[in-house]
């Protein structure tokens, strides 16, 4: 048996000093994966994503392109601060560590990676890049500054962006997030919405499900503002409907506890009491659709456009937004559900104007569903009997024509807010004069470094208590200034990576625009379906920001080809009081029963979840390596799951490909032992199509993603010639093939590839087997012909064969033919590789 280790040994040294010079007259391939956050150790899910990007990337390279595949650092963030508080170190000497500790893990798996074009996010040499592009885009006006209501984390003291709020809760905190103002940073993202989205037909090769998220997200909404007359007032209330339609069941108006109208009640206690319960709601949508609906009901009514002498009470509610539309809506409860949750909630009438047939049908008194589906308008005067598009245009006409209303386009998507109440993070390059005016850090004075004399026990961001730190001098004019304490959002360091992966060591701006114009866009990215919003659509913000100062750069988007892979999944183990134990922490007893390897105690089963530190259901890497070798668990890691589905681990499935990899080397040693013989011409024949079609099918899975049906068919690669090893066939065709059959292995366990090529004196420029189509068996398959629906033959012909030749082969079969002779064929059911039906008379 061979010793796995020793081998991953061997090559792993030899790939740490041979890394390929790039070579800039060939076509290039830029394979890139999402990069890691420095957290201590690699687990299975960073497994998974890098040797899918490695199999990529060795692939392209022994077809002959010039192929980058680098690795970088997520390092900055909360966890390394949490986590330097409680061990007394500072958040670079543990970000630093957790790097190297990582970095030779991910060795160990022998990945293609570019080390020296790595980059860490908390690196001087970075971030003073960031900075450089933060003043580029304030000075084009991509950046702004406002007081703003944000998600505040109460228990990491940060504002959170809307999509690390999940159930209303703080991605990482798990505490239930508030709603809090603050002057904040802001990237302008809005003012790109429309192209966001229209650029989004332009990636053919994302997931359509992804392009389907990013399109919801921007949100585009086609509708109209309407105002709406404040009884015995002059003035109006300007509000903004996706559904003008509905006009006629509305029954009242809402407006935001921020909304201008709310300074006449700004010092009712009861208005206060119910603003200070507004802000214990947080700000994404789903908060708000899913917290209790409250409402303050103010003296206002207004005028219904239509309905003569009726009036609308106006209520302030706490799940309208000032910074969406108009501050402003009407409530139409029969057709939303917030809505009639509210109305329900403040005993309001409920106006059915919708449904199906245009018919009346629902009794809302007992009904607590809202109807939002398709159907026909009643109750409506002017509209009724309308589809709901129809009516939409019809309402717009009248509302303009009485010029109380205007169609207008509206956008979910909310300028991103960057601003980090934080120490370890990108500081913002900006200062304070004692005037209120703002400047910018002049661009030969970054970067702007992180003190590290800091007090991390401190309340809040403890920048801000750092006096030499914060206080510095404005060079125009000599005067005392403070510097900006906030830092920025993580997600700014993850948006450009890939712009300074291009170039890493080019000083004089964030990138070479010449290597940009070779290498970009990326033309494979692969990571996880999690940030196919958050990161995906920053990124492909930055991409058009940057264009903004760099005409010349030639790249619309960041990523031309997307793949989102599953999670590796794993039981869970509890012990009887509820705590999570790790898989080594359990064993099973003489009644196959999981128990606790240090109690004996019984141990609680729970579902596979995806492997995550705070359930303990993880395996190690490493250990894993270290017992099986790299190319054992690339090969699983590749073989078990298609590698957009989850995949559950299995350490039998991790053995089994091990053993598998023990064959591969036996099969070498196999074909150099074997006595040569005599050539049979037909089995030469028949041996070489069949090699040759799995070859060529291996190649097409790899480039279609399919990596387990790749792996499925090396498994039958190998049984082939392990099975033809007694046929007559000489040896030089045998070591020719199996020369060939190792440099496939190459993309998925490398360490055995090389280490078998070398054994047969191959030369180490190696590249992929070009197979001649033509030299291919073609798939056959069994196709029922049938007579008036009865089977009369079986036919076994070449896969996907068309209805005209089919037919040929039928006129060949003397069987099929004594079935049809001196009928009249009146039609023929063909079902493409299935039956060829001939209904006769």
């Amino acid at each position: 048996r061979v010793n796995f280790q020793l081998i991953d040994q061997k090559w792993q040294k030899y790939w740490a000093k041979n890394n390929t010079p790039k070579d800039y007259s060939k076509k290039k391939f830029y394979c890139l994966e999402m990069f890691p956050y420095p957290s201590g150790k690699i687990h299975m899910g960073h497994v998974r994503n890098y040797t899918m990007g490695d199999v990529i990337a060795r692939y392209k390279k022994l077809n002959g392109f010039n192929v980058m595949h680098p690795m970088g650092w997520d390092s900055f963030g909360l966890p390394a601060e949490n986590a330097a508080r409680e061990n007394n170190l500072s958040p670079k000497e543990w970000t630093e560590e957790n790097i190297q500790i990582m970095k030779r893990q991910l060795k160990l798996l022998g990945l293609s990676i570019d080390w020296d074009l790595e980059i860490s996010t908390c690196d001087p040499n970075y971030y003073k890049h960031q900075q450089e592009l933060f003043i580029d885009f304030y000075n084009k006006g991509l950046v702004s500054r406002k007081e703003n209501y944000v998600n505040w984390d109460p228990v990491e003291k940060t504002v959170l962006a809307n999509e690390q709020v999940i159930n209303g809760k703080g991605w990482r905190s798990n505490a239930v997030v508030e709603r809090k103002k603050l002057s904040q940073w802001f990237f302008n993202i809005s003012n790109f919405s429309e192209e966001l989205l229209q650029s989004l037909d332009q990636l053919n090769e994302w997931p359509e499900k992804v392009k389907l998220m990013q399109k919801n997200w921007i949100g585009k909404s086609i509708g109209c503002e309407i105002d709406f007359k404040i009884s015995n007032n002059r003035s109006h209330i300007k509000v903004f409907t996706t559904r003008p339609d509905t006009i006629f069941g509305t029954t009242f108006l809402a407006i935001s506890a921020d909304h201008p109208l709310c300074k006449e009640f700004s010092s009712d206690k009861n208005f206060q009491n119910f603003k200070q319960k507004c802000l214990k709601t947080g700000t994404t949508e789903e908060a708000l659709a899913n917290a209790e609906k409250l409402g303050y009901k103010t003296k206002l009514e207004v005028d219904h456009p239509f309905i003569k002498d009726k009036k609308l009470p106006v209520f302030v509610a706490n799940f309208i937004l000032m910074d969406y539309g108009t501050g402003a809506i009407f409530g139409c409860p029969a057709h939303d559900q917030r809505d009639l949750d509210f109305a329900k909630k403040y005993k309001l009438d409920v106006i059915e104007v919708v449904s199906e047939d245009g018919e009346s049908k629902r009794n809302f008194d007992t009904i607590d569903k809202a109807y939002s589906e398709n159907g026909k308008i009643l109750n409506s005067d002017f509209l009724n009997g309308l589809t709901i598009e129809n009516a939409k245009i019809e309402i717009i006409k009248k509302l303009e024509s009485k010029k109380i209303g205007v169609k207008k386009i509206t956008y979910r998507l909310r300028d991103w807010g960057i601003s980090r109440q934080r120490y370890w993070g990108c500081p913002i390059p900006i200062i304070y004069l004692p005037d209120g005016s703002i400047k910018t850090v002049k661009k030969e004075d970054l970067p702007v470094m992180l003190p590290e004399d800091v007090d991390l026990d401190a309340k809040g961001n403890p920048l801000i208590t750092h006096e030499k730190w914060k206080k510095t001098i404005d060079k125009d004019t000599g005067k005392p200034a403070i510097r900006e304490t906030d830092t920025l959002d993580t997600f700014v360091d993850s948006s450009w990576y890939f712009l300074r992966f291009c170039s890493p060591d080019y000083k004089q701006g964030p990138f070479n625009i010449e290597k940009i114009n070779y290498w970009m866009p990326v033309d494979q990215y692969i990571g996880g379906i999690e940030h196919a919003i958050l990161h995906l659509l920053y990124s492909r913000f930055f991409m058009k920001a940057v264009k903004i100062n760099n005409k010349e750069i030639n790249s619309e988007e960041p990523f031309k080809g997307l793949f989102t892979q599953g999670m590796v999944c794993h039981e869970t183990y509890k012990d009887e009081d509820d705590k999570w134990l790790n898989p080594s922490e359990i064993e099973k007893n003489k009644k196959n029963t999981y128990v606790s390897v240090k109690t004996g105690k019984k141990v609680k089963v729970g579902p596979p979840e995806a492997m995550s530190k705070s359930k303990k259901n993880v395996v190690d890497p490493e250990n894993m390596i270290t017992i099986y070798g790299a190319d054992a668990i690339r090969l699983f890691i590749l073989s078990d799951s298609p590698p957009e589905k989850d995949i559950q681990w299995s350490e039998g499935g991790v053995n089994a490909s091990n053993k598998f990899l023990q064959k591969i080397w036996n099969l070498n040693n196999l074909i150099k032992q074997r006595k040569d013989i005599k050539s049979n011409t037909a089995e030469v024949e028949n041996y070489m199509g069949n090699f040759n079609s799995h070859i060529f099918k291996i190649s097409n899975l790899i480039e279609n993603f399919q990596f387990n049906v790749a792996v499925a068919n090396i498994y039958e690669l190998h049984k082939l010639m392990f099975t033809s090893l007694k046929k007559e066939i000489n040896n030089s065709i045998f070591k020719e093939t199996l020369q060939n059959f190792m440099k496939t292995l190459i993309p998925f366990t490398p360490h055995l590839a090389y280490e078998c090529l070398e054994k047969l004196n191959i030369s180490k420029s190696y590249k992929w087997p070009e197979i001649d189509k033509s030299t291919t068996i073609k798939k056959k398959i069994r196709i029922a012909i049938q007579v008036n629906g009865k089977t009369r033959e079986i036919l076994e012909v070449e896969k996907d064969i068309n209805e005209n030749e089919l037919t040929n082969e039928c006129k060949k079969n003397t069987k099929i033919t004594k079935n049809l002779y001196g009928k009249e064929v009146i039609k023929t059911i063909f079902i493409k590789n299935r039956i060829l039906n001939f209904l006769i008379k």
